[in-house]
């Protein structure tokens, strides 16, 4: 049996993590290719006028996948205790990280409804809402839906969790070989789905390069580590996971020598609207140049190319 699984918005909060869990039980996984155009135009054509652009964007993926597999996954994300974002393989060590519950963008909730009206191909889905519930229950049930036993989903659950893991020691690794670096550091700002899909953000990465930056994304900065020389000063209650994700990383981040900060938002991402003037608060305070982009279907290369040359002179 073949499980699609759409490579867009959802699938890079926990990247490998799925295909991991779902390939350790013994199915055959899909992923959807890289964005490109024809993705985008697709998720364009059925989205409505409120829809952010990430979300069009996994439209896109999602049709792509329509009729190539036996099932498309697609959970519905409610809201997760701030210990599974560490993605420990063990609960009993997840346990000692704070439990707030932490809610997802509403858009996560409905993305299985409207999967089911957008595709023929039947979807596989489960809420996943640790208020009520923990993950690895929510796995549990998941797994009677494809037919596997709880020993098979913990032990595939497991190995996603380490899977997940070793991912983010290695960023790690990569966030202190590019903190040392003497070219001017550059920190990019926003969901994971944007960061990491190229075609998305207009491979601004590898312009940022190419005018002698060296960028990092925020999702490569450690959350956990220790702040001793900054301490957040009117810190509100996100009920967003990753407006307090963010925040944190950006409490970290401080303490090393930025040259300056780029955040990176979806057009009519009504989350984003609101983080948007704490982020930028905390960066001006500390003296850093600051830059907000907007980005959606319509933005050209030739208008962020302008804007990311001018951001750079104004560092030197």
């Amino acid at each position: 049996m073949i499980v699609g699984i759409p490579r867009a918005l959802i699938y890079w909060k926990q990247p490998c993590f799925w295909e991991t869990f779902f390939e350790n039980l013994g199915f055959e996984i899909l992923l959807s290719p890289k964005t490109n155009k024809e993705i985008v135009e697709m998720g364009v054509k059925v989205a409505d006028p409120e829809t952010c652009f990430s979300n069009k964007v996994y439209w896109g993926h999602l049709l792509w996948l329509d009729g190539k597999c036996d099932l498309i996954f697609v959970p519905r994300l409610k809201a997760v205790a701030e210990a599974s974002l560490h993605l420990s393989p063990h609960p009993a060590s997840r346990s000692s990280v704070t439990e707030e519950k932490l809610e997802y963008c509403p858009k996560f909730f409905g993305l299985p409804d409207l999967a089911k009206i957008l595709v023929k191909t039947p979807i596989l889905t489960e809420t996943f809402d640790e208020r009520k519930e923990k993950f690895e229950k929510t796995l549990e049930k998941l797994g009677k839906k494809i037919n596997k036993n709880k020993k098979e989903i913990k032990k595939a659950a497991e190995n996603a969790f380490l899977k997940g893991k070793e991912l983010k020691e290695k960023e790690k690794q990569d966030f202190f070989k590019k903190i040392q670096t003497k070219k001017p550091k550059i920190i990019l700002i926003s969901h994971p789905y944007n960061l990491f899909d190229d075609y998305v953000n207009l491979r601004m990465k590898e312009k940022l390069e190419k005018l002698g930056a060296g960028p990092i994304f925020i999702d490569e900065v450690p959350i956990r580590m220790q702040n001793a020389k900054y301490k957040m000063q009117n810190w509100p209650k996100f009920h967003w996971e990753f407006g307090k994700e963010i925040m944190e990383k950006i409490r970290t981040i401080l303490n090393y020598k930025i040259a300056g900060a780029i955040e990176i938002s979806s057009f009519a991402c009504g989350c984003d609207a609101v983080i948007k003037e704490f982020v930028e608060k905390e960066f001006k305070q500390n003296k850093i140049p600051f830059l907000y982009l907007m980005i959606d279907e319509h933005t050209g290369e030739a208008g962020i190319q302008t804007r990311l040359e001018a951001f750079m002179d104004t560092l030197s």
